[in-house]
């Protein structure tokens, strides 16, 4: 497969990995409590919504992590019914405080410990602020849990942030993530259907997130 790159890619592709294990996890309701949700852009994902622009995501889709639920509205308003889950219940009070945009709902649990009612029940899992906001040490078990969540044959689209211009590769979160590291931590799991630099992005993150298309395999 042809891989598009840019200066930004290049260099992550290139870089030694330093996985991190933090010793103490982001307490992610006491951020919402403070008001501090810098990962809250008020919009929904640039590179999710120019996807969806020229491509349908049909079914159920589940969404981790979906703070005040942007992206979940999105792919609601397109036809699907999603599921976000988010392990912080301030983050679901902020996204039931929105009108719903069509099929769409809450769940406050974690993701690693899905509902039994949940497993093998979504046509599309959409990632985009989870992945690089756990603790690197954790990423296969975030593997498991979304191949887990999927139909047979069904897919993953994502938005990585490799470069969060972190001072080093185990700063975090955000955490940066290397394409190998995807590579090495997914193709058992799924198969690659494509990959690209997003055309738009939040500002400031532009050349520095890269998405990816797989299906479970």
């Amino acid at each position: 497969m042809e891989r598009r790159t840019s200066f930004c890619v290049a260099a992550q592709t290139n870089r030694p990995r330093v996985i991190h294990t933090r010793s103490v996890p982001t307490d992610w309701e006491a951020q919402y409590q403070k008001n501090e949700t810098p990962w809250d852009k008020g919009s929904a994902s640039p590179g999710l919504l120019d996807f969806l622009a020229g491509e349908r995501v049909e079914g159920r889709v589940l969404v981790p992590g979906p703070g005040a639920g942007h992206d979940v509205r999105a792919l609601a308003a397109q036809g699907a019914e999603v599921v976000g889950i988010d392990i912080a219940p301030s983050a679901i009070k902020a996204a039931e405080s929105f009108p719903k945009a069509r099929a769409e709902r809450y769940i406050c649990g974690d993701l690693f410990a899905l509902p039994q009612e949940l497993l093998g029940q979504f046509a599309w899992v959409w990632e985009h602020t989870c992945f690089c906001a756990i603790d690197p040490a954790r990423r296969p078990d975030y593997v498991s849990a979304v191949h887990g969540a999927l139909k047979p044959g069904g897919h993953l689209l994502a938005v990585f942030y490799l470069d969060p211009q972190n001072a080093s590769p185990g700063e975090g979160p955000p955490f940066e993530v290397t394409l190998p590291e995807l590579d090495r931590l997914f193709l058992p799991m799924f198969t690659l259907i494509r990959e690209w630099l997003p055309t738009r992005a939040y500002p400031g993150r532009e050349n520095r997130e890269w998405m990816r298309l797989m299906k479970r395999s």
